[in-house]
Formats: structure tokens, C-alpha cells, sequence
């Protein structure tokens, strides 16, 4: 495993957001993987990140993660603003 040195840098949020709308749905979608991979044990190769959540990301970024949202809605008010839950339908691991 090669050391990440960019910190919270890499990867990319720019890059994340062109796999995944919205801020909201990547660390939802990245907390659903990282916790994946940590139950199951998964090892990931080549990875830079040493956290399970740098590996998520890493994953979804390398297009290894096929996520399916639903948009089923929860709406939450909190000072005033309405916040949009999304919950994630399917998870593959490619």
C-alpha cells in the first residue's frame, strides 16, 4: 500500500461529485461501502487511503461501486431549511 499524502485532498472531491450528484448522497453512498468493506473483511489492493472510508471513496471514484438511490423522501427542518434524505436502494461491489 502506497502512503497518501494529500490528505483530506485525495480523492478529489471535484472528481467524486462527477460520479455522484450531490455532497449529500456521496457520504451517505461512502459510509454504506466503507461499512461493507469493513464487515466483510473486504481487502482492497493498490489502495492509498488507510481508512476505510478513503477506500470507499477510492472505490466509487474507480467506478468499482454500483450504486442504485431511491428517492424516497424524508423531510427534516432544521433552522428553517428543509433537508432531503436519500436512501440507497442497491449496493454492488464490482
Amino acid at each position: 500500500m502506497s502512503k497518501n499524502k494529500d490528505g483530506l485532498r485525495y480523492p478529489s472531491i471535484d472528481l467524486l461529485l462527477e460520479k455522484i450528484d450531490s455532497k449529500y448522497k456521496l457520504v451517505y453512498a461512502a459510509s454504506k461501502v466503507a461499512t461493507i468493506l469493513e464487515t466483510e473483511k473486504i481487502v482492497i489492493k493498490d489502495s492509498k487511503s488507510p481508512t476505510y472510508v478513503g477506500k470507499a471513496l477510492e472505490e466509487i471514484l474507480n467506478d468499482k461501486v454500483d450504486i442504485v438511490f431511491d428517492e424516497e423522501t424524508w423531510y427534516l427542518f432544521f433552522s428553517g431549511i428543509i433537508l432531503k434524505r436519500f436512501k440507497i436502494w442497491k449496493i454492488n461491489l464490482i
